[in-house]
């Protein structure tokens, strides 16, 4: 039996790949049904870097354990693809609001891709273990870190105050560890756990201990989005400006007296009440009670809802191919 093929070459993850086309005129030869590929795909493996920059120090990752680690996650992240396209589509809404608090409370940047593994950078996650929010707080914690939850408010909802909080436990955990890889795994952990194995294990690096296989995978998820961010081009994602999630203006109303109908108030604004949730999801009911409290409500510009009439502002150019 004679075969013919044509063999196409294209780029994927850094390297070049082949794909072999075969074709035959005995489509009905059991030999040549076995011959055949099985898929007419690639699935290409991505390089595992041999070190990785987290908050600003170098991390080296050729250790079997550690270059293992990561090439879990990267893998996962590279061919999970619809969840980390909207990862990165969601960021361009949200960065920017992250970055500046991080910044103006001592934080690295790099933590910004906490609240991406901790939430998906979806403001309304809920855990199993009940964990809310963008930086997926338990109720105790968040209000040891003054985060306001009552019957009509639960602040780890509003992205700007739940970053606020995640600093002030961000910056405790440094000043105990003095080393951000410690920081980052007792975001997950805890600090308890994390001192306590840490000192049982006489662990030289967050990375070399043996935890719990969620704490464990932690901090390489964190260093695998980060590569993806920094280039998605490189591990297949290809994006247009307008395929980015806008930034849609707000217009900031201060609060300081009870809201007895949030339909009534959102129409003031020429909204509805799901507009209005929408942008401020930490309001959780169809009223608001301030309790001697005062509350920013964000009104959005509604000149700005509609996607088409107004041009996408990238927030990082390498996310996209063109802006």
């Amino acid at each position: 039996m004679k075969w013919t093929g044509i063999i196409i070459s294209f780029t994927a993850g850094g390297a070049i790949c082949f794909a072999i086309l075969f074709f035959t005129g005995h489509d009905d030869s059991k030999r040549a049904m076995e011959e055949r590929p099985a898929v007419q795909s690639v699935t290409f493996s991505p390089d595992v870097p041999a070190s990785v920059t987290f908050c600003g120090e170098t991390v080296d990752l050729t250790r079997y354990n550690r270059h293992e680690g990561m090439d879990r996650e990267l893998s996962s992240f590279t061919y999970l693809h619809s969840t980390t396209m909207l990862l990165l589509k969601r960021a361009n809404r949200y960065f920017p609001v992250i970055e500046p608090i991080l910044k103006a409370n001592g934080i690295p940047d790099d933590f910004k891709y906490l609240a991406v593994i901790e939430s998906n950078l979806d403001p309304t996650a809920v855990s199993p273990a009940r964990a809310r929010g963008m930086w997926q707080f338990m109720e105790s914690t968040a209000k040891e870190y003054r985060l306001v939850i009552t019957p009509t408010v639960d602040e780890r909802y509003s992205v700007s105050r739940a970053t606020e909080a995640a600093c002030r436990y961000l910056s405790d955990a440094y000043e105990r560890y003095g080393d951000w890889l410690l920081v980052a795994a007792s975001y997950n952990a805890g600090m308890r756990r994390i001192s306590t194995e840490y000192e049982r294990q006489n662990a030289s690096s967050a990375l070399d201990m043996w935890l719990v296989e969620e704490t464990s995978r932690y901090l390489y998820r964190i260093f695998a989005i980060k590569q993806i961010f920094e280039n998605p081009y490189r591990y297949g994602f290809v994006m247009n400006a307008r395929n980015l999630y806008k930034v849609i203006p707000c217009t900031e109303v201060t609060v300081s007296a009870d809201i007895p109908d949030l339909v009534e108030f959102a129409a003031r604004y020429g909204l509805a009440l799901s507009d209005l949730k929408r942008f401020n999801p930490w309001l959780r009911d169809t009223r608001l009670a301030v309790d001697k409290r005062t509350f920013v409500i964000l009104i959005p510009d509604s000149s700005k809802l509609t996607y088409g009439q107004n041009s996408v502002e990238v927030h990082d150019p390498r996310w996209v191919i063109n802006r």
